[in-house]
C-alpha cells in the first residue's frame, strides 16, 4: 500500500446494538484527540470506520458490500478514503477481511479499538494493521475523557457473555463477562452529566450481571450502582439494557420502585415461549419463571413498560411451540419488542442442528408475531393517553416548531411550541399511534 495523507475527517458507520453505538462514539473521541473531525453531512470522509455487528445473517457479506461501495465511490471521485473495519465481524473474520479486501487498511476488534491511533499511524505509512486482542479493561483505561453527545448518553458498564446461548456469537466475539470498576463508572457518569447529558443508559451484553465494590469496599450489583448514580446532580434519568432473566436480583427489582430517576422501562429478552425451545437455546430459564419475574417487577413498579427479544424458526420449532411464543406475548403485553427470524451463525451449536426451518415458514411466523406485538404496542400507547409526564427533547421534528423526545416509558413523543434540545418538558399525552404519541405541553 502507498502512504496515505493523514485524514482530516472521519465517519463511523455503526451497525447493531447500543454497545456498538457507544463504541462508535468512543472511537470518534479517540480521533478527535488527534484533531480529526467528523465529516459534515454529505461530505466524503478521509477515514471511514465500518463498526460491524455479527448477530444477524449475512453480516460478512454486508461488510464487503460496504467496502465495495466505498472503493467504487473513491475511484469515481479520484480519492479513496482510508477504510477501517471494527466491531464483531472484525473480531470473528479479521484475517479473512484482510485477505479478501485489500482496500481495508485497519481491522480492529471491539476490545482493542483504544489502539486505533497507533494503527492509524501504520496505515498512514502504507502498512496494514490488525488487532483483535480482547483486553476489555485496558481498553477503558486508555480511552479519552467523554465529550458532549447530546441529552442522552450511553455508558458501558459490563461487556462479554458467559451464557453461551446456542444461537449466539457474542461469547466468541466479545469474550467473557467482565465488569468495569464502580469508581470508574461513577467518574464517567459525572463527566457525561458535566458535558450535558440528562439521561444515561447503562449498557452491557448482560448488563445486570455487573458486579463490583462501592466506595466503601462493599459488594454491590447493578441496583447499587444505579442508587449511587441517582445521587448525581443534573442527572434526571437512568436506564439500562440488555438484561438476562437469570441475572436479576432482589435489589435491582426493588430499585425500580425506590429510585425515582430509574425510568419505568425494562428490556428483558425471553426469545421464545416454549420450554423445549428455551432448553435447546440454552437460555437456562423457563417460560413460567420468566413470567413470575415479570410479576415481581410489576409489583415493584406497577406502571413499568416491558420490551423483549424474540427469535422465530429456531431449528425444530413446531407450530404448537410457536403458538407458545404468541401466548407469552399476550401474557406480558409488551410495550415494544425486537423480533427476528433465526439465522445460523457459523461456529454456534445451533447451526449444526437438524430440522432447520424453511424460510417461508419463518417468514409467516415472523409476520404473525410482529402483528401480535404491534397490537399490544398500540394498546399500550393508547392506554397512555391522558397521562402527564416529562418528555426529554432529543431533536427537532420535521416541521417548524416541532420537537421529538422520549417519555419515561421510552415512547417517541412529538410536541409543538417553545423548547430546546435537552429540555425536560411537562406534557399530557394526547394522541397515540403505533409508534409515537402527541404531547401537549403543560405551562
Amino acid at each position: 500500500m502507498k502512504p496515505a495523507a493523514p485524514p482530516r475527517t472521519y465517519r463511523v458507520k455503526s451497525f447493531g446494538c447500543q454497545m456498538n453505538v457507544y463504541d462508535g462514539e468512543r472511537m470518534g473521541e479517540l480521533l478527535a484527540e488527534r484533531g480529526i473531525a467528523p465529516a459534515s453531512e454529505g461530505e466524503e470522509a478521509d477515514l471511514v470506520i465500518l463498526n460491524t455487528c455479527h448477530i444477524r445473517e449475512k453480516a460478512q457479506e454486508k461488510v464487503y458490500s460496504d467496502i465495495g461501495r466505498l472503493v467504487a465511490a473513491g475511484k469515481e471521485k479520484g480519492k479513496a478514503p482510508l477504510i477501517a473495519v471494527a466491531g464483531c465481524v472484525a473480531q470473528a473474520e479479521g484475517e479473512e477481511i484482510m485477505a479478501r479486501a485489500p482496500a481495508v487498511s485497519i481491522v480492529v476488534g471491539p476490545q482493542a479499538y483504544h489502539r486505533l491511533p497507533e494503527m492509524l499511524d501504520k496505515a498512514e505509512k502504507g502498512e496494514r494493521a490488525t488487532d483483535t486482542d480482547m483486553p476489555a479493561i485496558a481498553k477503558f483505561d486508555a480511552l479519552p475523557a467523554r465529550r458532549k453527545r447530546g441529552p442522552s448518553a450511553f455508558l458501558t458498564v459490563q461487556e462479554g457473555c458467559d451464557k453461551f446461548c446456542t444461537y449466539c456469537v457474542v461469547p466468541y466475539t466479545r469474550g467473557a463477562e467482565i465488569s468495569r470498576p464502580f469508581k470508574d463508572l461513577v467518574a464517567e457518569a459525572h463527566k457525561l452529566v458535566e458535558a450535558g447529558a440528562k439521561e444515561i443508559t447503562l449498557l452491557g451484553q448482560n448488563v445486570n450481571a455487573w458486579a463490583g465494590e462501592d466506595e466503601r469496599g462493599r459488594p454491590v450489583g447493578l441496583g447499587g450502582l444505579i442508587r449511587m448514580l441517582a445521587r448525581i446532580d443534573g442527572l434526571a434519568r437512568i436506564r439500562y439494557t440488555t438484561s438476562h432473566p437469570n441475572d436479576m436480583d432482589d435489589d435491582l427489582i426493588a430499585a425500580h420502585g425506590e429510585v425515582e430517576k430509574l425510568m419505568p422501562y425494562l428490556h428483558l429478552p425471553v426469545q421464545a415461549g416454549n420450554d423445549r425451545i428455551l432448553k435447546a437455546m440454552n437460555r437456562q430459564h423457563t417460560a413460567e419463571g420468566y413470567l413470575r419475574l415479570i410479576e415481581r417487577f410489576r409489583a415493584a413498579r406497577p406502571d413499568i413498560a416491558l420490551s423483549g427479544d424474540f427469535i422465530v424458526g429456531f431449528p425444530g420449532e413446531t407450530e404448537a411451540e410457536f403458538a407458545d411464543t404468541l401466548s407469552i406475548v399476550d401474557a406480558v403485553r409488551y410495550a415494544a419488542c425486537f423480533s427476528f427470524k433465526y439465522s445460523p451463525r457459523p461456529g454456534t451449536p445451533a447451526a449444526a442442528l437438524e430440522n432447520q426451518i424453511a424460510p417461508e415458514v419463518m417468514d409467516d411466523r415472523l409476520q404473525r408475531l410482529q402483528a401480535r406485538i404491534g397490537q399490544h404496542q398500540l394498546a399500550f400507547n393508547r392506554a397512555s393517553v391522558g397521562t402527564r409526564c416529562e418528555v426529554l427533547v432529543e431533536r427537532k421534528g420535521r416541521h417548524p416548531g416541532q420537537w421529538l423526545g422520549k417519555s419515561p416509558w421510552l415512547q417517541s413523543v412529538w410536541i409543538e411550541g417553545e423548547a430546546a434540545i435537552g429540555d425536560l418538558v411537562a406534557v399530557e399525552l394526547a394522541e397515540a399511534g403505533p409508534n409515537s404519541l402527541k404531547g401537549l405541553p403543560i405551562y
